[in-house]
């Protein structure tokens, strides 16, 4: 989800150079998205785009149905769609409605897309018991660090933390694998509004390694996990901040 842009964009391209095939999710319209898709044509990917909120039920129900019937099979689910605090309120200030949209997208929409791909990838499993899945949820620093202008987004991305774990006990004896990607400071269009503020807190050293993070740092871990590379694993996190999180004196 959320994958013709951005993080997501950067884990599509690396899953391309290990030859998947893409089912690209996103609330854009196909016209917007069409470089993104050609791109990935003219290196032989096989790819579709799936337009839809993965707040709203019946697209996340038009989703999944459009995949399986462009490809008939999913061995791969990347929780990726997100968006930040509407306005960056102080939490005093916060406002129903935009905390309603913030976990929609970020934490129920992700939860119930999980549970349809999940019942999906059973079937599979009980027809094949050699099939392997893997889910991954893309979170963020902002679920383990503070920031009282960001309550609903720090929320959200706490309890991605839990949903990763309820989903690896529950599809263990599915064969199907779950992880958490915790993404830190990544230049994206979520932090372009930011961008000179962390420019300065980076240079302070706020990261041990002294540079924003990139959407293609995020790509290589999911593609790692996709192959199978980290193995005996299900329900841990991934954390690509640069050190950021490393507690230092």
């Amino acid at each position: 989800t959320g994958g013709a842009r951005g993080i997501g964009l950067g884990i599509a391209r690396w899953l391309a150079t290990d030859g998947w095939q893409l089912a690209l999710g996103g609330r854009r319209p196909i016209e917007d998205v069409a470089d993104v898709l050609d791109t990935f044509r003219q290196d032989g990917i096989e790819v579709c785009y799936c337009q839809g909120d993965v707040a709203v039920a019946a697209d996340r129900k038009r989703t999944v149905t459009e995949v399986r019937e462009k490809f008939g099979a999913l061995h791969l689910l990347v929780n990726n769609a997100g968006i930040t605090s509407p306005g960056r309120r102080d939490i005093l200030e916060a406002d129903e409605e935009d905390f309603d949209r913030v976990l929609g997208v970020n934490l129920k929409g992700p939860f119930f897309l999980t549970r349809d791909c999940a019942r999906w990838m059973i079937d599979q499993h009980d027809n094949d018991p050699g099939f392997q899945g893997t889910i991954v949820n893309i979170s963020s620093i902002s679920g383990d660090v503070v920031s009282i202008h960001r309550g609903d987004y720090c929320l959200s991305k706490s309890a991605t933390r839990m949903a990763t774990q309820l989903w690896a006990v529950r599809m263990a004896p599915h064969g199907v694998n779950v992880y958490e990607v915790q993404p830190g400071i990544i230049k994206s269009d979520m932090t372009a509004g930011v961008t000179e503020k962390y420019d300065q807190l980076i240079a302070d050293g706020l990261t041990v390694e002294t540079r924003w993070g990139e959407p293609d740092d995020v790509g290589r871990a999911v593609a790692m996990l996709a192959r199978g590379d980290l193995t005996y694993a299900t329900g841990q996190v991934l954390t690509i901040d640069g050190g950021l999180l490393i507690r230092r004196l």
